[in-house]
């Protein structure tokens, strides 16, 4: 009978134990730790930009100028800094140097580039230029958009302009060439024109125009005195002589010639 009832109660016992709790998953064999993170490149770029910001404030406008004039847009002073790495908002000199070159438009908050002249393709061009019958220097219009050359050359194709080359400077000239008014000259007054003595200084072309009431493009001697504190000679290239003509020829309107094309097959 005890031995029943110790049976009993040890077999109770043995039931009532709870099971031990599984042992915990092992991490997968195949799990590495991360790569260390190298900060070689990234040392390098905050040197570069490092070096940009200690350059000199022209140095840093220059910078901006470009991108602003390569681009055509405007921009935030935080775009600036993520475009070309110059911190305007940082640099008081940057910035005030910026807002107030002529050649930098700021409305407040973005900075654009800003040409002499306010056009921006091939028919707002014409309309400029036939706005300045005296002629308006080529120079002038080389920064307005960026294939405005390409677009003065095909003006002159297309018969709507002239571009004549300046006799002091050998620079371009524009000049409407108005399709609607058709002018027809004589022989008689083209070879009076040709003939014509022309001065050899530009100063006294200069001279004489406004004499006669006309504004000069040019002004030579504006450009010899910046040419003089630049240290660059005013002197210009001997000029190869012109086969077509005599050796006792004089200096006269040949430099011309676009105009008078019907006079040489005759």
């Amino acid at each position: 009978m005890l031995s029943n009832i110790a049976a009993k109660s040890a077999t109770s016992r043995s039931t009532a134990t709870p099971r031990s709790a599984p042992a915990a998953a092992s991490p997968l064999p195949n799990a590495r730790p991360s790569a260390p993170v190298k900060f070689s490149n990234d040392t390098e770029r905050l040197q570069h930009i490092n070096s940009i910001r200690k350059a000199p404030v022209g140095a840093q406008m220059k910078r901006v100028i470009d991108i602003l004039f390569q681009t055509r847009q405007a921009y935030t002073p935080e775009q600036i800094n993520e475009a070309c790495h110059v911190d305007v908002n940082g640099n008081r000199d940057v910035f005030e140097g910026l807002r107030k070159n002529p050649k930098v438009n700021f409305d407040g908050k973005r900075f654009s580039y800003k040409a002499k002249h306010d056009v921006k393709n091939k028919n707002e061009l014409l309309v400029l230029i036939r706005k300045f019958i005296e002629g308006i220097a080529v120079i002038d219009l080389k920064d307005a958009y960026p294939n405005v050359m390409e677009d003065l050359q095909a003006l002159k194709t297309a018969g709507q302009i002239w571009l004549l080359s300046n006799f002091d400077s050998q620079e371009d000239i524009a000049f409407p060439n108005d399709p609607r008014v058709p002018i027809k000259v004589d022989d008689d007054l083209k070879e009076l024109f040709r003939s014509i003595e022309l001065p050899r200084d530009m100063l006294d072309i200069e001279k004489d125009l406004q004499k006669n009431g006309m504004k000069p493009a040019t002004n030579t001697a504006k450009r010899r005195a910046a040419a003089q504190v630049q240290g660059i000679s005013s002197k210009s290239k001997p000029k190869q002589k012109n086969k077509e003509f005599s050796k006792k020829a004089k200096l006269t309107n040949a430099h011309l010639p676009e105009l008078f094309q019907s006079l040489k097959n005759t």
